[in-house]
């Protein structure tokens, strides 16, 4: 008997030594993160999403409702030349859930969309609408379109694929922040002694700044964003458009000015404003435009293409009349604690 008990006493020590040290791991990170600000620290975003738990009652201030509706999203893609690699995301995205609807913006002119082949091939638990456009313009995705019948508007390009746990979990992180850009892609502005802005990508860290690095855009060509932008897109200055039309490019740091500009607007605080976007950090995020059969690369492979967005940058500042967008460093994940943002992998 005695040796049974301590055995057991052995294995009680053996199960209560690991919890207290997880225990005290998990306090101590905690204690590292950053204080809380407006839905923009981590510790802001932890007590957001431990009130989004599911419970009774009325929903808590600033998130949707949890009725039916607030339960879908509909997709947007907008395709040129790449029909092949289409097909095989509408595929893919069929088995998402809560998905209500696919809206492609067809920017081959004057070219049939598959349309037809898809329906064909039916039936698909979602519904597939083809928008034929006139012109092939980069912000043809921004429109209000009438068929859109959710709040959430997940805006996907052509040539990415997202995992379904990845989309499921990102919607998830948007349903409690509606007001905010929630994507896969973080980007940032970069200023010089000189007042004149940089765009940065992943691989432009800042030295100055601990904790991880820094970003002030979440690029919506991956990413989850409240119906009221493409109208508010629609209603901002004509030289907002007039600049992505001159480029065809921009368009995603456009709708991150409106956004910033949108939350400065409707912010209880005068000193605190809260980001444009927040960072979810992929899990399975693929890009596929080596898999096009017809060989057309997207326009960030252009030589100019990072000089437009710097271009893009001190024109809209020049237009707004001052900088809006904000920096963060809040990194939300689906293991573990949000974090600080680390994209220079890509990973």
């Amino acid at each position: 008997m005695r040796v049974l008990r301590c055995c057991f006493g052995i294995r009680r020590k053996c199960i209560i030594f690991p919890l207290l040290l997880i225990l005290l791991v998990g306090a101590a990170l905690t204690a590292l993160l950053p204080p809380a600000e407006e839905h923009g620290g981590v510790v802001g975003v932890l007590g957001v999403l431990r009130r989004a738990a599911p419970q009774k009652g009325n929903p808590a201030p600033g998130q949707l409702a949890d009725t039916s509706e607030e339960k879908k999203f509909t997709v947007i893609i907008q395709t040129y030349n790449r029909t092949d690699i289409l097909l095989k995301l509408l595929n893919h995205y069929q088995a998402v859930p809560h998905l209500q609807m696919i809206i492609i913006v067809w920017n081959n002119v004057r070219e049939q969309t598959p349309a037809k082949l898809w329906e064909s091939l039916g039936p698909h638990p979602v519904q597939v609408i083809f928008k034929e456009q006139t012109s092939n313009q980069m912000r043809n995705r921004l429109q209000p379109f009438p068929e859109i019948a959710t709040d959430a508007v997940l805006m996907l390009d052509d040539d990415t694929l997202v995992s379904v746990p990845d989309i499921t979990f990102a919607f998830s992180v948007w349903k409690q922040f509606p007001d905010q850009i929630v994507g896969f892609v973080p980007r940032k502005h970069v200023s010089t002694a000189g007042g004149v802005y940089s765009y940065g990508s992943f691989e432009l860290q800042n030295p100055e700044a601990a904790g991880g690095d820094m970003y002030s855009m979440v690029l919506i060509g991956a990413a989850f964003f409240h119906r009221r932008y493409l109208q508010l897109f629609q209603d901002q200055p004509k030289e907002v458009h007039a600049l992505v039309d001159e480029t065809q490019n921009c368009d995603d740091i456009a709708v991150n000015f409106a956004v910033a500009l949108y939350l400065r607007k409707h912010s209880k605080s005068s000193t605190a404003h809260r980001p444009s976007g927040i960072f979810v950090k992929p899990v399975d995020l693929r890009n596929l435009e080596k898999d096009a059969s017809s060989g057309y690369q997207g326009m960030w492979h252009r030589p100019e293409h990072l000089l437009q967005r710097s271009y893009c940058l001190n024109r809209l500042t020049q237009i707004y009349g001052f900088m809006p967008l904000c920096f963060s460093n809040l990194m939300v994940s689906q293991f573990g604690f949000p974090s600080y943002a680390n994209h220079k992998s890509r990973g």
